[in-house]
């Protein structure tokens, strides 16, 4: 009898914290951050070990440029989950924005740490396509000194191609049109787009005509191209 009646206090309580959670993270896929945070943080305040509630306050966070709030959840979830290669390299996204914002002094503390954690998930990971993307924009913004470099961002690259080939052009034609040789990003592009077919190849090509080949027209034919196909 006292399970029974355990039962039916219970009960309720716990199909109105799933209602909850199942509403704040509705709130977050329609990109509605400051409605979800608050019942997020309720949840949070209620069950302080749970990992997906975590990971949304630090992606609200990370959203709302808060860095060091993100910072927070992020760490915590490394500690929680250190096999979980996505909170590395969240948290080294993260850091690295902020090295973006703070002095040319700290910022050069920070990214060995940056660097760090998009290895570590790739370790944890082989085939993490978003840590390979951002050390190849490190390795392309970083200079020299520091430990940037166009022969490592293009190994990166080499990597990506044998997860996904539409990633390993795309990624070669990004590092091709950063050094300013348009007619060989042009051409990675357009196999990008011959083997999968993507919006983010139609897109970047697209960009690359009317940004920096000064030809509008073809930009506008690419992107014109890709509505017939979709």
């Amino acid at each position: 009898m006292k399970h029974t009646l355990l039962a039916l206090i219970l009960f309720p309580l716990l199909i109105f914290s799933q209602i909850n959670v199942e509403k704040a993270q509705q709130l977050f896929e329609d990109g509605k951050f400051d409605q979800a945070k608050p019942m997020f943080e309720a949840l949070l305040k209620k069950n302080p070990s749970n990992i997906k509630v975590m990971e949304y306050l630090g992606d609200i966070a990370g959203h709302n440029k808060a860095w060091d709030d993100a910072l927070l959840y992020y760490g915590k979830l490394k500690i929680a989950k250190p096999a979980e290669a996505n909170y590395c390299f969240k948290y080294g996204g993260v850091l690295g924005m902020k090295a973006l914002e703070v002095n040319k002094f700290r910022a050069l503390g920070m990214i060995d740490e940056v660097r760090g954690n998009f290895e570590k998930a790739i370790t944890l990971n082989p085939k993490h396509i978003e840590a390979r993307w951002a050390l190849i924009e490190l390795n392309l913004k970083l200079p020299g000194f520091l430990g940037g470099s166009e022969k490592k961002a293009i190994q990166y690259s080499s990597e990506l191609s044998r997860i996904s080939a539409v990633d390993g052009y795309l990624s070669r034609g990004h590092i091709e049109e950063y050094f300013k040789r348009y007619a060989v990003a042009e051409q990675q592009y357009k196999k990008a787009i011959a083997v999968g077919n993507s919006k983010k190849s139609y897109q970047m090509l697209a960009n690359l005509y009317a940004n920096k080949m000064n030809a509008p027209d073809k930009a506008k034919s690419v992107l014109e191209e890709f509505k017939r196909k979709g």
